[in-house]
């Protein structure tokens, strides 16, 4: 039996159009026509459209209005000072070289370089010079005449140091980094905190040029995997005595390093970046008295964590204490390097906030964390805004936060007066305040230096040895208020490239202005005589404090003039810059008032003395026990 084939309407519709085709040729007429009534009409309205736009039509009257333009605020001439400095390494008998280490594993410490301090060792009332240096890698078998040790210098005047290292107690082999001055134990003599790869360093000062190494009964050694870098005595716990901050860096292990097997683009093994190490907690030991250290971190709050993952969050570089809010407490400011900034708000008996988000120094204006290396502050206008400098990374520039008179709000105004620009391409370490000529208003000092020895055959903007950059402050009154100072002005000395870390700040002859200790990563170190000749008047204040913190470290120095307008003011402070201290003793830079100033106090412990008619040109004691209270 067949099957017939299943009905397709289809073909039942081709059907119908065939049988029916004959009869519709009237139909189709009909609609061609309509169509072409259509079309012709549309093409008259059309037409008459065109011809409207197309017709000249009479245009509006314009009446030009006169511009004006807004006031243009009346500033006076800026005129550049020459401020020279005079390279004084060789002549003054300084001939330590840094020891980074390097055989070709591209270690990251190598990179890192270390720090120098300006410090009155001997009591003789001058400044000595102390640099931290690096050593050879346990398992470097290459041979050695003599172990890299750190190196002390001790100031004979007329710009002559004396290398008094061996028989000092600082002869000692070790990779340290960063230092800290300060008299821990209150004997009126201050001692040394080394910061290391690895376990950190106690030196008491015996009094006789010798240093004794305390760390082990002190308790502040930290752990064995530990990387030091910056570090400051500070009175974190308002109690009288100084306690001890210490940054730490990364998580780091020779092991770790070579995993990694970092490569420069089209080259060999290169140093590492932070973003590939993992971060770590800063420390704070809190002194107990007796020469004993507790570690009080976690319970002071200097413990961050990421809140996303609960790891620990710092890759700190540097360190600097001030009191940004004027409660009478010292506040910490901790520069990361590819993490947010910390900033701890000292809440009082020794207890932190971590605010640096909320008070607006954490990034970049762009919500960016950066390279951040060294760190200072200073109130740069002499009045009550404070203003936080941190060098950061190549082609990112420097920071300059400024505060909104005495509250934690902070804006970055490196770029509105003139310094961010100009510090865009310079891989910058160490960065200082410092009134290089006296007139009154602290001008910026940025040591700079790549980490690449290579760096300039994939990146040609970048070189591994640059220029130390000075500015000068020419006053918040004028549209640019940080002027870079050309070589013509500073001098060769100053300006030749080396691979800048630490800088220190000191009057190392006595004629008052602020000459410079530089070093260098693997090389030799910089010493620099400010001569400038300005004419400027100073006056110079070293501070002797209670029985806990005999040099008033944290005291708020407030400088008034008979002519009145601003208040210069200084913070007691010797951690400043990258992995290095500056001198003790306060300097403020008059201009051409000769006339005697008046000095108040806001000693450590609260109290305020006020200090009238002291001559300028010179270097006044002031005693805390001594002086009376301000009124």
């Amino acid at each position: 039996m067949s099957r017939r084939p299943p009905h397709d309407k289809r073909h039942d519709a081709d059907d119908r159009h065939a049988e029916e085709g004959d009869g519709d040729d009237s139909v189709i007429g009909r609609a061609l026509v309509r169509s072409l009534v259509v079309i012709g009409c549309l093409l008259l309205v059309a037409g008459a459209i065109a011809a409207w736009r197309l017709s000249p039509r009479p245009r509006p009257e314009v009446v030009e209005t006169a511009l004006t333009l807004p006031s243009r605020r009346a500033r006076p001439e800026v005129m550049l000072p020459a401020l020279p400095f005079t390279d004084m390494t060789g002549s003054a008998g300084i001939g330590f070289i840094h020891e980074s280490g390097a055989a070709g594993e591209k270690l990251l410490p190598e990179t890192m370089g270390g720090g120098c301090a300006c410090f009155d060792f001997d009591g003789d009332g001058d400044q000595d010079i102390l640099f931290t240096s690096g050593c050879r890698w346990p398992w470097d078998e290459r041979p050695v005449t003599r172990p890299a040790t750190q190196a002390l210098y001790r100031n004979d005047g007329d710009w002559r140091f004396t290398d008094v290292t061996v028989g000092s107690g600082l002869d000692v082999s070790f990779y340290a980094t960063g230092v800290a001055v300060g008299d821990f134990d209150a004997d009126g003599r201050p001692d040394l905190f080394l910061a290391a790869v690895g376990p950190d360093r106690l030196f008491r000062n015996l009094g006789d040029g010798r240093f004794a190494d305390v760390t082990a009964s002190a308790g502040v050694a930290g752990d064995d995997g530990d990387w030091s870098t910056s570090c400051s005595f500070v009175d974190a716990d308002g109690d009288g005595d100084l306690d001890l901050f210490v940054c730490h860096y990364v998580v780091w292990s020779r092991d770790l390093d070579r995993a990694q097997d970092f490569r420069l683009i089209g080259g060999g093994r290169a140093y590492g970046r932070p973003q590939n190490f993992a971060g770590t907690y800063p420390r704070l030991w809190r002194n107990d008295g007796g020469g004993r250290f507790a570690d009080a971190s976690a319970e002071a709050g200097v413990e961050v964590r990421n809140p996303a993952t609960g790891v620990p969050a710092g890759k700190s570089l540097g360190v600097a204490c001030d009191d940004l809010d004027g409660d009478g407490r010292i506040d910490i400011v901790v520069a990361n390097d590819t993490v947010q900034n910390f900033l701890f708000h000292n809440l009082g008996n020794g207890r932190f906030e971590e605010v640096a988000g909320p008070a607006g120094v954490a990034y970049d204006t762009e919500g960016r964390a950066r390279g951040a290396m060294g760190i200072d502050i200073a109130r740069f206008r002499n009045d009550d805004e404070v203003g936080i400098l941190i060098g950061n990374f190549a082609n990112e520039m420097s920071a300059l936060y400024v505060s909104t008179g005495r509250q934690l709000q902070f804006r970055d105004d490196a770029v509105s007066n003139g310094l961010g620009p100009e510090t865009r391409q310079e891989l910058t370490f160490g960065v200082l305040f410092a009134d290089v000529d006296l007139d009154g208003r602290p001008d910026v000092l940025q040591v700079n230096g790549h980490l690449e020895e290579d760096i300039n055959k994939v990146q040609r903007t970048q070189f591994y040895e640059q220029s130390p950059e000075l500015f000068w402050n020419c006053g918040a009154d004028q549209a640019t208020e940080f002027v870079p100072v050309p070589q013509s002005s500073v001098g060769e000395g100053f300006h030749r490239p080396l691979v800048g870390r630490g800088a220190a700040t000191a009057d190392l002859d006595g004629d008052g202005d602020p000459d410079f200790v530089i070093t260098s990563a693997g090389g030799p170190a910089r010493l620099l005589r400010n001569d400038q000749s300005t004419g400027h008047h100073w006056i110079r204040l070293r501070l002797v404090g209670g029985s806990g913190n005999p040099e008033a470290i944290g005291a708020l120095v407030e400088l008034r003039t008979s002519g009145g307008g601003t208040v210069p003011r200084r913070c007691v402070g010797p951690a400043r810059s990258y992995q290095s201290q500056s001198e003790l003793p306060v300097t403020f830079g008059l201009g051409t008032s000769a006339d005697p100033v008046t000095v108040q106090i806001r000693w450590p412990d609260g109290g305020t003395t006020l200090h009238p008619d002291l001559a300028v040109g010179r270097l006044h004691t002031i005693v805390r026990d001594a002086a009376s209270p301000a009124p």
